[in-house]
């Protein structure tokens, strides 16, 4: 009897084991604490971000054309200049000397010319004596060969001499150039912006390629902002974009800028297979937004230096009263989320099906939701089609909604 009754007990508790194992009893299902928004219409700014350095939009890099010896430089960084006024002087003597020398070339090849010119002339009168005597038979013809050859060849020593004349003239006019090219002038107005030479210093230059560069001159009254765009956001930016314009030295305040130039090559050609490809875009910095750093006591003053580093935010479309929700409550599941494998009674996926997705509130459920997304900015994202005006969509936790919550879950709202 004893033995029938243990029976019974250990049948008894075995069947409490698996019920609490199988959450038949004894097991209440747990609810996820979710926040939540109504979904209604909002307004959203879509930007691409970048930063860069500021330049002057006109800066003019000043090379040497002749080799020598700096003795003059009569400016100094930041200085303003006017188109015309002296920049850099190199040691003339050399190319003086050197124009000298051409011209005593050039006088030695007009003499020379003057000449053959001479002897042109008396060979050309002998041809036409001798043409006559040699049609009336008065002398051989080796004779007549001989006057013919006389005229041929002072005819071209005298060709010969006009070039020379001529060299000399393209070589006196090339070494006056050179001489003029001793003197560096400024090609416009503008500043100083960067000074790469001293006095005293001996610089190279060549008419075939740039010398050494001495200094830059800048209008800084326009600046710009230089930015590498990644290529995937190349395409959203055209000219004309407005944008938005940080600067690390003016913390509290944001500048306007307009986008004037998109490089339609990539700036880093030569790429490893890690490297991201980006794309250089110029973003004019607009003055009337920044009108109120201008001193009007500096002459062509500007409130940027080059150089400066800016953040830039470009708006690239923008969209009011749009259906829109946090970008957090944007996933990605696949229309087979809701299948379960009975071998494994796990999640089944398919990651090439995998398709945007928000999860609702319906009645204390979180259900999952397929959208469309269009636009979206640093907060919210556009909902083109899957949701309607007033629908309860989940927004957090984020590490709940983006990996654990799953379709059909109870939730509670926060």
């Amino acid at each position: 009897m004893k033995k029938k009754y243990l029976l019974i007990i250990i049948a008894v508790v075995a069947l409490v084991i698996i019920g609490f194992a199988s959450g038949v009893f004894g097991q209440k299902e747990s609810e996820s604490i979710v926040t939540t928004i109504e979904l209604d219409k909002t307004d959203i700014v879509e930007t691409v971000s970048g930063t860069g350095k500021i330049q002057p939009e006109i800066e003019i890099k000043l090379s040497s054309e002749v080799s020598g010896e700096i003795i003059n430089l009569p400016v100094k960084e930041g200085q303003v200049v006017k188109k015309g006024d002296l920049l850099v002087e190199i040691n003339p003597d050399l190319y003086e000397s050197i124009v000298d020398r051409n011209k005593a070339i050039l006088a030695t090849s007009v003499a020379g010319l003057s000449q053959a010119e001479a002897q042109l002339t008396e060979a050309q009168a002998s041809y036409n004596r001798y043409k006559t005597l040699y049609k009336k038979g008065v002398i051989s013809g080796s004779e007549w060969d001989k006057v013919v050859s006389t005229y041929e060849v002072a005819k071209a020593t005298q060709n010969s001499a006009f070039y020379n004349v001529e060299s000399a003239k393209a070589a006196v006019t090339e070494a006056q150039r050179n001489l003029l090219r001793t003197s560096i002038y400024s090609p416009t107005y503008g500043t100083i912006s960067r000074i790469d030479v001293e006095l005293g210093e001996r610089v190279l230059g060549t008419q075939q390629m740039a010398g050494t560069e001495l200094m830059r001159v800048a209008n800084l009254s326009r600046m710009e902002v230089e930015v590498n765009i990644n290529e995937n956001d190349i395409v959203k930016i055209k000219e004309g974009d407005e944008t938005r314009i940080n600067v690390d030295a003016y913390l509290k305040k944001e500048f306007r800028g307009i986008v004037t130039s998109i490089s339609n090559s990539a700036s880093n050609q030569t790429l490893s297979a890690d490297q991201v490809t980006t794309f250089k875009v110029k973003i004019q910095i607009l003055e009337e937004s920044y009108k109120d750093l201008i001193d009007s006591r500096i002459e062509n003053y500007s409130p940027f230096r080059p150089g400066m580093t800016a953040a830039v935010d470009i708006i690239t479309n923008v969209k009011n009263g749009i259906y829109g929700v946090p970008i957090s409550a944007v996933i990605m599941r696949s229309p087979t989320d809701t299948v379960r494998n009975s071998e494994t009674s796990k999640k089944v996926y398919d990651k090439e099906l995998m398709k945007e997705a928000v999860f609702v509130n319906q009645k204390g459920v979180a259900k999952l939701r397929f959208v469309k997304t269009g636009i979206q900015d640093d907060k919210n994202i556009e909902i083109v089609a899957g949701l309607e005006k007033g629908d309860e969509v989940i927004t957090g936790p984020y590490s709940l909604v983006s990996r654990t919550l799953q379709h059909g879950d109870k939730i509670k709202v926060e």
